[in-house]
């Protein structure tokens, strides 16, 4: 596949050129027309556009070049799968603890997105090409529920549904102690720790972003809280700074809670319990769910029965 090459007139004043763009060329995500407008592929009056969110004053022409797709850039590899649904238009994956969401440094393989190519070769490209299909994420040692779109159109409205937070998501998480009330609200803003790169910190609103998290009270133990979590936002490492926030971290979090974790577990229990959100193209709402895997399980066991 060649070159292209687009030009076309707009009539937006004052919009975003990124939003611009993706409406004149449906094929393009909101993240592919940033990738091009970062790499320079991306024209306005015959200047090349630097930032994806300057906003166009008055009528502009506007020039994109679409370069041809590159070579996979990751490798399918046959490895199970534990699929929940699936259609034409989306997989949804219980994904166990310890697989990484997508290749990076010190994880080339191995990942989910390896093993959605090896389910499904079709994926590649569709939406990022470094994360192809993917949605959202879950962190490395968090289990449960994942979204995985198999076309564009499908990834353009999964992310438009979790944009508008229409996506409801349910964590379960066990924590250290006890939060402070039974049900609850959680505003704090979440960036980079200025410390450590490599983690997430609270900072303040003006350096950081909006994140919200509600929760509420499953079950009360001796030292020990379950709880069930629903994330409004996605930031990253969300419910676990913000649990360790209300000083009741969740068990196991050896990065934002305990050095030593409370109870014998080599993961943090945090479990993406359950999904609700449209189906693409019908707009048919869907629940699903996924239990508790066998070593979470056996943790809340043990604490019923020492209560």
């Amino acid at each position: 596949m060649s070159e292209r090459l687009v030009t076309f007139n707009s009539e937006a004043d004052g919009e975003r050129l990124d939003k611009v763009i993706a409406a004149e060329l449906s094929e393009l995500s909101r993240t592919q027309v940033q990738r091009l407008i970062d790499d320079g592929f991306v024209r306005v009056d015959g200047r090349v556009a630097r930032k994806a969110n300057e906003r166009l004053e008055g009528p502009a022409s506007v020039e994109v070049r679409i370069p041809p797709p590159g070579p996979a850039t990751h490798q399918a590899e046959d490895i199970p799968l534990n699929i929940v649904f699936e259609n034409a238009d989306i997989l949804v994956i219980d994904k166990p603890a310890g697989m990484v969401v997508h290749p990076a440094a010190g994880h080339l393989g191995g990942t989910l997105v390896n093993a959605v190519l090896g389910h499904d070769p079709g994926l590649e490209g569709v939406g990022d090409e470094q994360r192809p299909g993917i949605v959202h994420r879950l962190d490395k040692d968090t289990s449960g529920l994942i979204l995985v779109a198999k076309n564009d159109l499908a990834h353009r409205e999964l992310q438009r549904q979790f944009k508008a937070r229409e996506v409801q998501k349910t964590y379960l998480a066990l924590l250290d102690g006890h939060p402070p009330t039974a049900a609850g609200r959680i505003e704090a803003a979440i960036g980079r720790d200025v410390r450590n790169r490599k983690r997430m910190a609270i900072v303040p609103e003006a350096r950081g972003r909006q994140a919200v998290t509600e929760y509420k009270v499953s079950r009360t133990f001796a030292e020990h809280t379950l709880v069930e979590a629903h994330p409004l936002t996605g930031r990253t490492h969300q419910l676990r700074l913000h649990f360790a926030y209300l000083k009741c971290p969740i068990v196991g979090d050896t990065v934002y809670g305990r050095r030593n974790p409370s109870l014998p577990l080599k993961r943090h229990f945090l479990h993406a319990a359950r999904l609700t959100f449209a189906l693409p193209g019908s707009g048919e709402p869907l629940t699903l769910e996924a239990p508790l895997p066998p070593e979470l399980a056996r943790v809340l066991q043990r604490l019923t029965e020492a209560a």
